[in-house]
Parts: C-alpha cells; structure tokens; sequence
C-alpha cells in the first residue's frame, strides 16, 4: 500500500504561436480562424488551430505494418 504522495507535475512553457507561411493558403486560413476565435475568447479553437498550423508541412507517419 503506496502512503506517500506522488512528486507534483511539471508542465513546461505554452509554445508560441506559430507564424503560417505566406504562400500557404491552407495556413492563412487556420490563421484567420485563430484570430475570430481570439477575438470571440475561444481559447480551445486558438490551440487547435495553433496544432494544425504547427502540423500542415510535417511530414505523415507512417503506421508500422502498412
């Protein structure tokens, strides 16, 4: 039987915000968005559009087995 308290979390600092490139539409978009959603105080569509910026130009994964 565990009687002792677990160590606190760590979290580290928020990342920026990322700046989309220029000749991605795709991005501007997301950018446009994540500024409405600013303005509206909707912190959850910032961070998810915040992701999708980060994640357009990264390569995929593959997953093992296909």
């Amino acid at each position: 039987m565990k009687t002792t308290m677990d160590p606190p979390i760590t979290l580290g600092l928020p990342l920026d915000e990322p700046i989309p490139p220029d000749d991605c539409g795709v991005c501007q978009a997301l950018a446009h968005q994540r500024a409405e959603a600013t303005e509206r105080g909707d912190l959850s569509r910032v961070s998810d559009c915040n992701v999708e910026i980060r994640n357009h130009h990264q390569p995929t994964r593959r997953m093992k087995g296909r």
